[in-house]
């Protein structure tokens, strides 16, 4: 079967609603029932597809999920957002930039970017209403910054394109350090721009600033004290060589139930197993597609298909400028009308061989990529994090896209920085 034939009829299925596993296992099936002497049957899908979810690094997934859920329920969020605009919240945008500061450090914690859209923005959303920002704006600010939970380390994300791709997690959470802060300073670049535009009600905000500074910063550090520690526990225990990303996300688990039962007494001992059932809610589809997922890759690389698309895309395009502009294309169209997860497993092993055969770094790549995807997360038709915003604020999905595309646009000017200056990613993993 022809690549571009093969790819679609994966559009085609897409477009029709099909389930992502059942599209993955089908279209992994189709060339052995087209040509037996494909050898790669159904006998060999099924091994792949269990055999995928046979890995170390992915156990990672799971616990992250469980820790996220976790500090979600603990009320985190608000303890953060407090910390945070103790010290900017009387400057120009200073409570918005808090808001986007808040997802940037619960990204830290969760590694999602629908739970730091929902954890912040259920708290935040109000708040900023209350100050007298458009409610439309401030809901655009949340749902677009929560994209920054999967490029902040420690990211799903990149546990997923390690295992797809054969590179480091450890090397994957270091790299995307710089680069989700980048992305966090241009939101919050616009975000000043559209207070300064649109002016603020100084008044307001300065009484409740005020509230928060009454409160001093010694017991407002007390307070967050144990939220601010989490990302140092994970991320330290990981760089200090102390743990592996999945026994650090063991670790995330044990420290997120002492904090929670013990710390912030957010949770009692008989919600435990209701917090376990929404944990298990979240992955347990999420694993399913990575299983099929796994059989789906193995067919493209055995058919060639891989092979053939990146000897495609060098030849026909000689400048390196181009190609880099073309992969961006690529990821950011698949990632408007596909989630990120699927979209990692299905690109990684067509657009990587691309990426290093113009001298790029997989690490660099895996980058790259994820912030693509991030923006796909805010993109009509499926923009996860815009469906979150919306059923928390009410606002039609079409409107809080149009709000968002102020925001996007800082996203992607980051974005080309991060592809065309390689030590935004790479200088810190050495």
């Amino acid at each position: 079967m022809n690549a571009a034939v093969f790819f679609i009829l994966f559009l085609v299925l897409l477009a029709i609603g099909t389930p992502m596993s059942f599209t993955f296992c089908g279209l992994a099936l189709l060339p052995n029932l087209l040509n037996s002497n494909f050898q790669f049957d159904a006998n060999s899908v099924l091994s792949a597809t269990v055999g995928g979810l046979n890995s170390f690094i992915l156990l990672g997934i799971p616990l992250f999920m469980l820790a996220g859920v976790l500090m979600a329920k603990g009320g985190i969020s608000e303890k953060l957002f407090g910390f945070f605009a103790y010290f900017i919240g009387n400057k120009t945008a200073g409570f918005p930039a808090t808001v986007i500061i808040t997802c940037l450090f619960f990204g830290a914690i969760s590694g999602s970017s629908a739970a730091s859209v929902a954890a912040v923005g259920a708290m935040t959303i109000p708040f900023l209403v209350k100050l007298g920002y458009d409610k439309v704006f401030s809901t655009a600010v949340v749902t677009v910054a929560g994209g920054l939970g999967v490029i902040i380390p420690p990211s799903i994300s990149y546990i997923i394109f390690s295992s797809v791709s054969n590179t480091s997690p450890a090397s994957l959470f270091i790299a995307g350090i710089l680069p989700g802060c980048l992305i966090a300073a241009g939101l919050i670049c616009y975000a000043y721009y559209y207070c300064k535009r649109k002016g603020e009600d100084k008044q307001t905000i300065q009484m409740y600033y005020q509230e928060i500074r009454q409160k001093g910063l010694w017991k407002l550090f007390r307070e967050s004290f144990f939220a601010l520690l989490t990302p140092v526990i994970i991320l330290g225990s990981i760089y200090g060589g102390i743990a592996s990303p999945t026994e650090a996300a063991a670790i995330s688990v044990i420290y997120a139930f002492a904090v929670s039962l013990f710390a912030y007494k957010s949770i009692r001992f008989q919600d435990i197993p209701a917090l376990f059932v929404e944990g298990s809610k979240s992955f347990i589809n999420l694993f399913f597609i990575l299983g099929a997922a796994t059989a789906f890759t193995r067919v493209v690389t055995l058919s060639g298909y891989a092979t053939e698309i990146s000897n495609f895309i060098l030849s026909s395009y000689t400048g390196k400028v181009g190609i880099l502009l073309l992969l961006n294309l690529i990821m950011l169209i698949f990632g408007a009308v596909m989630d990120n997860i699927p979209n990692i497993m299905l690109l990684t092993p067509v657009l990587l061989p691309v990426a290093t055969g113009i001298g790029m770094d997989p690490i660099h790549f895996g980058i790259i990529m994820t912030a693509n995807l991030a923006i796909g997360m805010v993109t009509p038709p499926v923009g996860v994090n815009l469906y979150v915003g919306s059923g928390m604020s009410n606002i039609p999905i079409l409107k809080l896209a149009k709000a968002t595309i102020p925001f996007l646009l800082t996203f992607v000017i980051s974005l080309l920085a991060i592809t065309f200056i390689p030590g935004i990613s790479l200088w810190l993993v050495g």
